[in-house]
């Protein structure tokens, strides 16, 4: 009883002198700490906020220009070239200011000016050296003279110690693409998949959008790029994210796995809370803008701008678009077990938890056998199935009352945790299976375990095995992979666990309020609603045919001593068995990032090229010798890593394509030619989860902590998603989606011609060349 009477705030009681009134110290204490801590964060982002914007400067350098100002001018040295007397003069005389406080107040006003022109100066000519692109065509292994002269401008005007969103004012806008240049590289990405006569079709149409109303949205498109930070992301974001109306479960999450090969502990609240902890300590990196901005060859920097909406961020359903809801900061997280809803406090007396702390709450939860509350147990079935039936369901069932305080409680966590029941991750003696079943868990789940909504959810097994589901309109996936790669390296590598398995840290002193169930009053209609959703949700799970695997024949070590890219080298291989499993070519999506400018996301890499289809074709045909396949895939590799160089500096074909279509429709405009561009289905779709932190999990030191990498869901009913990874010189791993519904596609039999076609590519290299 005497803890329960320090979880209450303040309590009286009336007695013949009056009322008696009794306050909590305890709680008066965390109302206090908690304040303290609000001013600190405000207090860091001012500070932050303060030194972004002077950026590339430090405001140290204020005081060296006005001391230097200053002592000129006690020496009867004037630096300003008569400015500053007139600056002087034109300050009023009186009871404010004296006549030689008057020279000193002009000479603080000339110091300041100049040091702001020089704070311009500097930023607008970093802008300046990074609108330059051409660095990125340097043929790799050859670093001319001009490249070498503009990196070391780079650094010059780059500053010292940047901050996570330093180089944002900095970076220079996406510039639109002439129209020509992207209908013709349109044409040409095409000519190899359409028949003789609707490539006849294709280009008529084409010629006459260029000439006729193409012109016209093209000018609305410059228009907001000039006016915009950036022509493409907004629209993007809204339009192929938040205006889906279809379940975002499979069909846009995606998902991040657990290293393959080392499990850190067996037991379930120990891990999650060691996730937990990490979690909230990269939150407060990120908070405090303590994390590096990422730089291409270590000096070009990358727009950072993603980082924002990592935590504290819901997707809110709406009837004709959803929404996104970012908190500015959030003390607590939900957990999910058994259908059971808990908000979990991560701070106490205005510090977070130990990670020992956090497993004793979980333990709490995972002992607490209590039941689901009617309607609870498929309640985020509704943030897995249709987006307009799970506006409706919120509008009306969780709009007010104890419902919509639990709902807020979801939608306003840090990040939402499922504690699943289930038992997943690599099993050496079932591999195949075993990861198949954990890549469809982490993607979907029994669909009514996992808060799609939420930014990401973190998964952890009964068998301490963890992962995570990701949103997807917030951020790109290399964002959320950074935070994943240091939560793996702090979580198993540099704090890890007790001998049995359980968490280091102590208990705080005092009493530590257990989680608190959430509640919830459902009635029957809305329990109505999420089985409808449910079922929607577990007939999309049950149609997805996934595939994960590890190659490990070779890697990208060997595939490098074969001067090639290992990308490039992936991409064609695809191709060659992208063919031998349809019996023809089809449109490919590549993921590109275009995060040299502010605020860019993605651009489309056409990976289907004229020179791949030769290639492949030469693969195909027994009278083709190896060194003419070879001078094919040469000629297929350069041009597919010309094409990624395009789309990352700008000049991609899809997203223009994209923008000028989204103007059409405002406009009321009619294309033809647009329509036909934006109906044509991706029906191979891939993308590369690329490694940011190697230096955290160094498998040369480390062999057994391989990252097991992520995927996603079938793009196209009749098509694959392949992602992959490439970990460390001897090693790619695979993920592979398509639907069951599909006669014409199999996952399992893609993935064995992707490896049969890894095999002969390489094997087209001469074997000095290849061990060399």
């Amino acid at each position: 009883m005497a803890e329960a009477h320090q979880a209450v705030g303040f309590q009286f009681t009336v007695t013949p002198e009056g009322i008696d009134l009794q306050l909590s110290r305890e709680v008066l204490r965390q109302i206090w700490l908690s304040g303290v801590r609000a001013w600190q964060r405000h207090l860091i982002r001012f500070k932050n906020g303060l030194k972004r914007g002077l950026y590339p400067m430090h405001p140290s350098s204020w005081l060296v220009v006005t001391i230097g100002t200053l002592g000129s001018l006690h020496l009867r040295l004037d630096p300003s070239l008569g400015f500053i007397p007139r600056i002087s003069q034109a300050l009023p005389v009186g009871s404010l200011l004296s006549r030689s406080q008057r020279d000193v107040a002009g000479g603080l006003l000339f110091a300041t000016g100049i040091w702001g022109a020089m704070v311009l100066a500097m930023r607008y000519t970093l802008r300046g050296l990074l609108s330059y692109h051409g660095w990125i065509f340097t043929p790799h292994g050859t670093s001319p003279f001009s490249t070498r002269m503009w990196m070391m401008m780079v650094r010059l005007f780059s500053g010292r110690n940047p901050k996570l969103y330093s180089f944002q004012p900095s970076l220079p806008r996406l510039p639109p693409p002439a129209l020509h240049d992207t209908l013709t590289r349109y044409l040409e990405s095409v000519n190899s998949l359409l028949e003789p006569e609707l490539l006849e079709q294709t280009e008529r149409l084409a010629r006459d959008f260029e000439k006729g109303e193409g012109r016209r949205l093209q000018r609305y498109v410059q228009l907001k790029a000039w006016w915009a930070p950036n022509y493409v992301s907004d629209w993007w974001e809204e339009y192929v994210y938040l205006r889906g109306r279809s379940p975002i479960m499979v069909n846009s999450n995606y998902y991040a796995m657990d290293l393959l090969y080392h499990k850190p502990t067996t037991i379930q609240a120990a891990r999650a809370a060691n996730i937990i902890h990490f979690m909230m300590l990269y939150r407060q990196q990120l908070d405090r803008e303590e994390i590096m901005p990422l730089m291409l060859l270590g000096t070009v920097p990358m727009c950072s701008s993603q980082w924002e909406r990592m935590f504290n961020t819901c997707r809110l359903p709406g009837i004709e678009t959803d929404t996104l809801q970012h908190m500015a900061d959030s003390r607590h997280l939900v957990v999910l077990h058994c259908g059971r809803y808990y908000r979990l406090f991560v701070y106490h007396g205005g510090c977070l938890l130990s990670p020992c702390a956090l497993q004793n709450q979980l333990q709490t939860i995972l002992d607490d056998k209590s039941l689901p509350q009617p309607g609870e147990l498929h309640l985020a079935a509704l943030t897995a199935g249709n987006r307009v039936q799970w506006a409706k369901a919120r509008a009306e069932f969780f709009s007010e009352g104890v419902n919509k305080r639990s709902l807020d409680a979801i939608e306003k966590g840090a990040f939402f945790l499922t504690l699943d029941d289930e038992e997943q991750g690599y099993r050496p003696e079932d591999p195949v299976t075993s990861l198949d079943a954990f890549s469809k868990s982490l993607l979907h789940g029994k669909c009514d375990d996992r808060w799609f909504d939420k930014s990401f959810t973190v998964v952890v097994y009964r068998n301490g095995s963890m992962g995570i589901n990701a949103e997807h309109s917030w951020a790109d996936a290399p964002i959320m992979g950074h935070c994943y790669e240091y939560i793996l390296a702090m979580d198993t590598v540099l704090f890890g666990y007790t001998d049995d398995g359980n968490c280091h840290g102590s208990l705080p002193a005092g009493y530590l309020s257990p989680p608190q169930r959430l509640q919830w009053l459902i009635p029957q209609n809305c329990v109505l609603a999420m089985e409808q959703s449910l079922a929607e949700a577990r007939a999309l799970a049950a149609d997805v045919d996934f595939h994960t695997f590890p190659f490990n024949e070779f890697g990208k070590g060997r595939v490098k001593k074969c001067k090639t890219s290992p990308d490039a080298f992936i991409q064609l291989a695809l191709q060659l068995a992208q063919y031998r499993d349809k019996g023809s070519f089809c449109l490919t999506y590549e993921a590109s990032m275009t995060r040299l400018f502010r605020d860019g996301r993605t651009e489309t890499v056409r990976s289907c090229t004229r020179e791949s289809c030769a290639f492949v074709k030469a693969m195909e045909d027994a009278t083709t010798s190896r060194e003419q396949r070879l001078a094919l895939f040469r000629v297929a590799s350069e041009h597919h890593q010309t094409l990624y160089r395009l789309a990352m500096t700008g000049a991609g074909i899809d997203r223009h394509l994209f923008c000028l279509y989204v103007v059409s429709r405002y406009l009321g405009v009619d294309s033809p030619f647009l329509s036909q561009v934006l109906s044509q289905p991706w029906r191979l779709s891939t993308s590369q989860t690329p490694q940011q932190q190697t230096q955290l999990l160094d498998l040369r030191t480390r062999s057994e902590y391989v990252a097991g990498g992520g995927g996603f869901g079938p793009v196209a009913d009749d098509g694959y998603g392949v992602s992959y990874i490439i970990i460390g010189e001897n090693l790619i791993n695979f993920h592979i989606s398509s639907k069951f519904s599909c006669k014409e596609t199999n996952s399992h039999r893609f993935g064995e011609r992707i490896c049969l076609a890894l095999r002969e590519l390489i094997n087209l290299f001469p074997v000095d060349k290849r061990n060399g």
